[in-house]
């Protein structure tokens, strides 16, 4: 399907960032351009509200340092020096060169890397994913995000489903635990201010008081990393005063028991010494949590990116079921609800073209790693929906992979971002909104559809038309790389086997924009557990060597640095996307550290002072914001700010590349640092 010819009108649209709200969009078009975005009033859950990020997208879409044709590097890596060049010579020069290095080196000289900057289903993980399958490239474990929390998770409920965030605003108490609601899930904060308005509490749980700990009833800072035994704490309370449900343990659950007794060395006392929360406040906690109904919790990104983060989500993810709130309409948690929009996959992405089964895994957060070290050698990189010179930790390091002279990078993307720089060939993306795609959300339950309203940006292309344009200069003449868009789709909606998503099909997804997945009860039958049930005791943890139930475990301390170092998201960009935009920057202004003031006094630091930030890993500077926003010994910055001339403000330089407990998952929060001020 091509873009509507119409030149003026006002367009339905999905927003395409990778934030859970996934909004309804209209978009107004007039003499072909986009000239306003605003939220879809008829979207059941975003209703017509929407972030400055997106009101503001047309500024990026439109910015004149997007990419408008094919680029070829003439300078040195690193520096942008770059001439134009068609689209012919592009894909002639990069089939060239893969075909030299899979008869040198072998088709795992090669390696994608990828994320979710596009959340559209067939763009990110659809014609990419089989013409890499055909070739048999190094396989990229995507897992900087959730994959943590999204492992820890399942082995409690079994997979990704939660709440109903439509219900919560039925919630008497709300615990927003690790998550920076406000500026990462605001139609959440939307819902919580309607249950407000009837009674309900909003507790939030974080290592840093952002715009979410601000609006809160109660904020509880915390230690980094010791959130696992803040949950145990909890428990240990609501088993000692009886605050539990004893009925619903002994139906829903398995070994709670067990629990019982393993969260007896979990006193207020204890958890107390390890957390920095108070022991009274985590008494008060545990009996607003016990005798408060519905409660909900919201378990947010951010506990899981430590050493120990799965575990952490593990053992929040009990607490509803010993107070039986999952039977409550309001109560129980997100982590996710991707489960019940699970779409066909293997008919997506074709991982049947991939002929070689021990195709070797290379984990996304190990990349700086892999460019250096990996034997046999990475010889050539595509990037595409992600900026890994921004966004993959021990970035140094990165980059110093990213320089090496023998490393044919090819970068598609909508602008000249820190990894373009290093590439050999750049080409210009299309955005969202000039493809056709399908998206699920991973907060709430609707599937929709986004048909093309714009035309393409220059000679921008999307990236399933990019693959096929591949497939084609390799000799891949299977039928899986002359799949249409809409062809690819209609596969992903068939033979998926998901009974929440019966009668979601492409004709009525393309009549209607979007549909609601069908949950009659949650628990209405068996979990996806090996039990069926809640698993409080996991037999299927302890055959993989990890502690049955859920146990605290401290962060790693492998090096002497006196603060533990927390990057943050900010308010106005999503990762990478926006810092480059001057709107966006505008409007976050500057990049500030948060320091405590007894360590800021300590230190001889001042509040607006600029401060070097430093480890063995890197450095960067950053102006401090000095106050009680956050614990002794914890520092936080916001934000993932684009490389300016004369700024030193890359964070992840700092940040350590080993990886969490579970999944393989990133450990950006687990990292440690000194501060120091600079002489003006």
């Amino acid at each position: 399907m091509t873009f509507t010819t119409e030149e003026n009108g006002v367009f339905p649209a999905v927003c395409s960032l990778d934030c859970p709200d996934q909004c309804g969009l209209l978009l107004h078009k007039q003499d072909g351009k986009l000239v306003k975005i605003e939220g879809d009033p008829n979207h059941p859950v975003t209703r017509g509200n929407i972030c400055n990020k997106v009101r503001n997208m047309a500024a990026r879409l439109y910015d004149p340092k997007r990419l408008a044709y094919p680029l070829k590097r003439v300078g040195k890596k690193g520096r942008g020096e770059f001439v134009r060049i068609t689209w012919e010579e592009a894909i002639e020069t990069i089939a060239s060169r893969w075909r030299t290095l899979i008869d040198a080196d072998g088709p795992e000289s090669i390696l994608p890397y990828s994320f979710y900057g596009n959340m559209g289903r067939i763009n990110v993980e659809g014609m990419d994913r089989r013409f890499f399958h055909r070739m048999g490239a190094s396989i990229l474990d995507r897992t900087i995000c959730n994959s943590a929390g999204a492992v820890g998770y399942n082995f409690t409920m079994g997979g990704a489903f939660g709440t109903d965030p439509e219900d919560t605003v039925h919630a008497k108490l709300f615990i927003m635990w690790g998550i920076n609601t406000v500026s990462t899930n605001m139609h959440q904060v939307v819902l919580a201010e309607q249950a407000r308005k009837n009674g309900a509490k909003i507790v939030v749980i974080d290592v840093h008081k952002n715009q979410t700990g601000r609006w809160a009833d109660w904020f509880i800072p915390i230690l980094p990393g010791t959130d696992t035994a803040l949950a145990l704490g909890l428990m240990h309370v609501l088993f000692a005063e009886n605050l539990v449900d004893s009925a619903f343990l002994q139906t829903y659950t398995v070994g709670h028991e067990e629990l019982r007794e393993h969260v007896k060395a979990y006193d207020p006392v204890t958890v107390s010494a390890i957390t920095g929360v108070p022991v009274d406040d985590i008494y008060k906690l545990a009996r607003w949590y016990g005798q408060t109904s519905p409660a909900f919790i919201r378990i947010g990104n951010g506990i899981q990116h430590h050493d120990n983060g799965g575990m952490c989500v593990r053992t929040i993810a009990c607490l509803p079921a010993l107070t039986g709130q999952w039977l409550v309409r309001g109560g129980g948690a997100i982590k996710g609800n991707k489960g019940f929009l699970e779409h066909n996959k293997n008919a997506l992405q074709r991982p049947d073209l991939l002929a070689d089964k021990n195709t070797r895994v290379i984990n996304m957060n190990e990349l700086g790693k892999a460019l250096l070290e990996a034997n046999p050698p990475v010889k050539s990189l595509f990037v595409y929906t992600s900026n890994p010179a921004i966004v993959a930790p021990d970035g140094n390091k990165v980059r110093q992979g990213l320089a090496r002279e023998d490393l044919f990078t090819v970068v598609h993307d909508l602008f000249l971002t820190e990894t373009a720089r290093y590439a050999d060939i750049v080409l210009p993306a299309t955005s969202s909104y000039e493809n056709m795609d399908f998206y699920t959300s991973y907060w709430h339950r609707y599937i929709q559809l986004q048909k093309p309203v714009l035309a393409p940006y220059g000679e921008s292309k999307s990236n399933t038309e990019l693959f096929r344009l591949l497939a084609a200069a390799m000799g891949y003449d299977e039928p899986a790389f002359r799949d249409s868009d809409e062809e690819m789709i209609r596969q992903a909606l068939q033979g998926h086997g998901n009974p929440h998503l019966e009668g979601i099909d492409f004709e009525t997804l393309a009549e209607r924009n979007f549909m609601k997945a069908k949950v009659d009860s949650y628990f209405a039958g068996r979990l996806a557990t090996p039990s069926g049930k809640i698993e409080l005791y996991s037999q299927t943890m302890a055959d993989r060597g990890y502690p049955a139930l859920p146990t605290y475990t401290p962060l790693l301390t492998d090096d002497a640095y006196p603060y533990r170092f927390i990057p943050g998201p900010n308010h106005n960009f999503l990762n990478s996307t926006f810092s480059n935009n001057d709107k966006h920057v505008k409007m976050e202004k500057i990049p500030r550290l948060h320091m405590n003031s007894a360590d800021a006094l300590a230190a001889g630091i001042a509040d607006g002072d600029t401060v070097r930030v430093w480890n063995e890993r890197g450095e960067c500077e950053l102006v401090v914001s000095v106050g009680e926003n956050v614990l002794p010994g914890v520092v936080v910055s916001q934000g993932l700010w684009a490389d300016a001339p004369q700024a030193k403000h890359y964070v992840n330089a700092l940040t350590p590349d080993r990886v969490a407990d579970m999944g393989g998952g990133a450990t950006f929060f687990s990292g440690r640092v000194d501060v120091v001020k600079l002489a003006k």
